[in-house]
């Protein structure tokens, strides 16, 4: 019997109490901060953040281990007995966070707090992207072992600019000495502070019951947060999910591409294929300019840029019979014109036959320089995607379409390590 009472109006971010890292313990909170875990760049970056510090949050996120279940049982040892060492300690009260990020022109601000799951069918979040089932058991596997929440996933909401509510709140926050204020090494500042005023979480509470949010980030996570809710049918922490929202009238994030490398499958190969399918250009280099040719093709329809063999190849102008074949055809038109959707339905799935859930065909890469260093490195083929808009993002979502998955990056995104839940916690 489900009694979990009646089904929620809107947002519903609540207080914890923040498992963090204690300053003096580590090296530093640069050196133990984080990407996401599916932005590091494996094995390269991981091994960088493992010797960072012996304490990084990475031997967290991605555990290493001979098996799934020896690297989530290493997960929830070391993250036992860095608590036991007092290297993380619980903050004493529940709280809501404030986060500011700035770097690179951006500014951006948001509340990390822990919210109330919902399922898609209530139109309180927005998913946008589909998921790949097992990253999801991966990722439940590890929650479920170390019982924690170990970085916050990124959601968005459009604030309506008033002279109260959550931005109000945030405002006077950042006033305030932080509980923490660090640079990790790209260049990013950022800094934490504690909501403690009850008037200050009721106001927040009020704002954001009237919105609903998109997923910017973490979307395999928040399909977890879901699964394990369903697993525990009795109340408790597994209805909360840890979240960074952000409100992007104020504060809108800037959209990238997440790029595919197709392992095994050469770029010779891969062109000869589109032989009377695409037109396909060699355009010149460096990276910088080649993409810049992308941007151009982009904005006149579906271009893929390809790389991996030392050169960029441009790929555009699909045969209108062949998208006619593979591109599903009960899907809004805005749908069937993605990039994303025309790489995945028309790409990998009618021309290269590249399965996109079988990581041992296909990898997906945030940063573009790493995805052509990768292609080259292993003969493999690179393909390059444009942006797409967030307001395109947020259209489909609100008509209950999902996108084709890892089709955005929205950014920057949360430092993993800054603020953890442990679900033994509360």
């Amino acid at each position: 019997m489900n009694t979990r009472g009646p089904a929620i109006p809107g947002l519903r971010l609540v207080p914890f109490r923040g498992l963090r890292y204690v300053p003096d313990r580590v090296g530093s909170l640069s050196a133990v901060t984080s990407p996401p875990y599916d932005v590091v760049v494996r094995p390269d970056g991981l091994h960088h953040l493992e010797s960072a510090d012996p304490h990084n949050i990475v031997r967290l996120i991605l555990p290493q281990g001979e098996s799934a279940t020896a690297r989530h049982e290493q997960a929830a040892a070391t993250l036992r007995r860095w608590r036991a060492e007092g290297v993380l300690a619980p903050d004493p009260e529940p709280v809501l966070y404030v986060y500011e990020q700035r770097g690179d022109g951006i500014l951006q601000r948001g509340v990390i707090g822990a919210l109330e799951l919902s399922e898609p069918g209530n139109g309180i979040v927005l998913p946008h992207e589909d998921v790949m089932d097992h990253v999801v058991e991966d990722r439940a596997d590890l929650m479920r072992t170390t019982r924690a929440h170990l970085e916050p996933l990124l959601l968005t909401y459009p604030g309506d600019g008033g002279a109260t509510g959550t931005h109000a709140v945030i405002g006077r926050t950042v006033e305030l000495p932080p509980l923490l204020d660090t640079t990790t090494e790209d260049g990013f500042h950022h800094r934490l502070w504690a909501v403690t005023d009850p008037g200050d979480r009721a106001e927040i509470e009020r704002d954001l019951a009237g919105h609903q949010a998109l997923i910017a980030d973490g979307h395999h996570r928040w399909a977890t947060y879901l699964r394990l809710r369903r697993e525990h049918s009795a109340p408790g922490p597994w209805d909360f999910g840890l979240v960074l929202l952000v409100d992007t009238a104020h504060y809108p994030l800037r959209v990238r591409s997440i790029h595919r490398l197709l392992h095994g499958l050469p770029v010779a190969d891969a062109l000869a294929a589109l032989t009377g399918l695409f037109r396909v250009r060699t355009v010149e280099g460096p990276l910088p300019r080649a993409l810049d040719a992308l941007a151009g093709a982009a904005a006149e329809g579906n271009a893929f840029l390809l790389a991996g063999d030392g050169a960029f190849h441009l790929v555009d102008r699909p045969d209108e019979a062949l998208l006619a074949r593979t591109v599903p055809a009960d899907r809004p038109a805005a749908y069937r014109s993605l990039d994303a959707t025309v790489l995945h339905a028309t790409l990998l799935g009618g021309v290269w036959r590249v399965p996109d859930d079988d990581p041992s065909r296909i990898a997906y890469i945030h940063d573009t320089a790493a995805a052509v260093e990768q292609a080259e490195r292993h003969g493999s083929t690179a393909v390059l995607m444009h942006p797409v808009r967030e307001g395109l993002v947020r259209d489909l979502a609100r008509q209950g379409v999902t996108m084709p998955r890892k089709s955005t990056s929205f950014g920057p995104k949360p430092a993993t390590g800054l603020v953890l839940r442990g679900l033994d916690l509360g």
